[in-house]
């Protein structure tokens, strides 16, 4: 009778353990107007990357100046949050990124970052969401009669490859209020469109995430990937660093030559020791304290958003 007891709590005491270890890993998600949608209400802003002119979203335009648009975020975060899903608020990661381009437009011992980064892309720095959920939605009028159609997309915030989807058109209805069409139009799409994103993030949990990382060599370096260190070209060294610090050694190098590596599908860690989520900067930092600390090889990280690094061998 006591060992039946004694096997009861320690099963219950596994559910209770299983149900909050799930609820730990769901992902965080941002709500985000569409490119499409900010193009088509004119809230776009011309980001200079390197002479090349990039339209990308303005999404504080577009909060600042569209009503509607707050009415849906809100609904989609209010759904969101009625199924478990942790959000990141867009205005509020809005109101971080200006303090702190405020802050760093005041320190002048630095001359700034090497690579231009996109508005998006210090966004997505600042608000540190693992899927951003991207909303399209048109209202229909016909008659006194209106519906809504609708698309979703759930992209990766770390290789901004498309995870999840979801599209429909609500039922006609006399209802004016946004907010209540969206819902009626949604509500049937929205546990599979989650369901998909849940499935991403737990592959993340098992196989790590996945970033770029991209190996340059300054024409100062006295060398190049193909310089024998003790018996092994500088180029396995780094591949060998790879293989013992991805996810069972996932990675995929697309491209070698004796001045450049490229290393794609590339399955980092989703959390360190302590908790905290990586980034492609913070774990490509180990492999340049690697290459100083073994070889005394200086280098430079620069970063491209979360998801890719760029590491220039040669100098800091």
């Amino acid at each position: 009778m006591i060992m039946k007891k004694t096997g009861f709590i320690l099963l219950g005491f596994l559910l209770i353990t299983t149900m909050l270890f799930s609820q730990a890993r769901k992902p965080t998600i941002m709500v985000v107007p569409s490119d499409v949608w900010c193009n088509q209400n004119g809230y776009m802003i011309e980001f200079d990357d390197y002479g090349t002119k990039i339209m990308v979203s303005d999404y504080r335009k577009a909060l600042q100046s569209d009503p509607d648009l707050l009415l849906v975020i809100s609904k989609i975060n209010e759904l969101m949050a009625d199924r478990g899903f942790p959000l990141q608020n867009l205005e509020s990661s809005l109101r971080s990124l200006q303090n702190q381009q405020a802050e760093d437009a005041m320190l002048t011992s630095r001359s700034g970052a090497e690579i231009n980064e996109s508005p998006i892309d210090q966004l997505k720095k600042v608000a540190q969401a693992d899927i951003w959920m991207q909303i399209t939605w048109t209202v229909n009028q016909v008659g006194p009669k209106r519906s809504i159609t609708f698309n979703f997309q759930g992209l990766d915030a770390y290789s901004n490859k498309q995870i999840a989807g979801a599209s429909g058109t609500g039922q006609q209805s006399f209802t004016a209020e946004l907010p209540v069409l969206l819902e009626e139009a949604v509500i049937a799409h929205l546990d599979n469109f989650n369901g998909q994103l849940q499935a991403h993030f737990d592959d993340m949990f098992t196989n790590g995430r996945e970033v770029v990382l991209r190996i340059l060599v300054w024409d100062s370096f006295d060398g190049d990937l193909y310089e024998d260190y003790n018996g092994d070209e500088l180029g396995e060294i780094i591949e060998n660093w790879m293989f013992d610090n991805t996810v069972q050694g996932r990675f995929s190098t697309t491209h070698a030559t004796e001045n450049m590596m490229l290393f794609e599908q590339v399955r980092i860690p989703l959390y360190d020791s302590r908790e905290r989520a990586i980034d492609a900067r913070r774990w490509a930092r180990d492999l340049q304290r690697m290459l100083q600390s073994e070889y005394n090889i200086d280098s430079r990280l620069m970063m491209r958003g979360l998801g890719q690094a760029q590491l220039v061998i040669g100098e800091r």
